[in-house]
């Protein structure tokens, strides 16, 4: 019987090691997010990246104990980089829609993904959007806000302005010509912590929620990656973020701050319905 010699024997082992993939603890996960859509993910001064979703992802790489390698990129090649095994997981804002869920396993919401409206300080809040009769409303030409407002132009009697980037339709309130500037909720509250000079509105509430996507037969790493968010809103972490990047503090009941049963979110396909205890220590 032939002996295999000690570093031979080694040699098998860490090659049998480099090879073994998932049986093994993963120390480094590659993630992605779009580096230019402030606040949650943008160029900060001397290099590299800030933002919401920079410390959501770091702060959850520290609570796993592993490396989180991100990368910035163009959204539209982040799900498609996802697919192709370049990354592990996406840390950009991603609404969960069904034809999202049917291709891809998400973590259940952390945020709410609204549409909100921003006006000059001081004048009349927007309680009902019929009060916007009349008046010119500031969008982001293409954006799904724009055509949410020209879909309802008819109804509401309003007059749509599309602009080239929602900076240049906030500077269009500013400036007196336009009423009010409506966006997604979070870019809105960033605009008005930005500068005093605007309030945050009318709100209005589209049910639907930013999760985080990874592959379709990865459930392990999204049931980590999740539990990990559910203790975020139980501690009070993903509502700090809030109050941190966007001037913002959500209520209680509200998505940063509850935790969900199972895994994913409800109603969308991969949701698992298991319950599970919070493992937060």
């Amino acid at each position: 019987m032939k002996t295999i010699r000690p570093v031979a024997f080694a040699m098998c082992a860490l090659a049998a090691l480099a090879t073994a993939g998932p049986a093994f603890a993963q120390d480094t996960y590659k993630v992605a997010l779009d580096g230019t859509f402030a606040p949650h993910a943008m160029p900060k001064l001397g290099g590299g990246i800030e933002g919401f979703n920079v410390d959501l992802a770091n702060e959850i790489g520290k609570r796993l104990g592993v490396t989180m390698d991100i990368t910035a990129a163009q959204f539209s090649g982040l799900l498609p980089g996802l697919q192709a095994g370049t990354y592990d997981f996406i840390v950009a804002p991603t609404t969960i829609t069904p034809e999202r869920a049917e291709n891809l396993l998400f973590s259940e919401g952390y945020l709410d993904t609204d549409y909100q409206f921003v006006v000059k300080a001081g004048t009349e809040e927007i309680t009902d959007l019929h009060q916007l009769k009349g008046k010119t409303v500031a969008v982001n030409k293409g954006s799904a806000y724009d055509a949410w407002a020209r879909g309802l132009a008819d109804e509401i009697g309003w007059t749509v302005e599309s602009y080239g980037t929602n900076t240049d339709a906030i500077q269009a309130v500013l400036s007196g010509r336009a009423d009010a500037n409506v966006a997604g909720n979070t870019v809105s509250a960033w605009a008005v912590k930005k500068n005093p000079a605007l309030a945050l509105s009318y709100l209005h509430s589209t049910g639907l929620v930013w999760g985080m996507p990874f592959r379709k037969d990865d459930v392990e790493t999204r049931n980590k990656v999740e539990a990990v968010i559910e203790c975020m809103k139980a501690d009070g972490t993903i509502a700090a973020m809030s109050e941190k990047w966007f001037g913002v503090t959500p209520p209680e009941g509200s998505t940063p701050t509850t935790p969900m049963k199972g895994y994913g979110q409800p109603g969308f396909p991969g949701y698992d319905e298991t319950e599970h205890e919070l493992n937060c220590g």
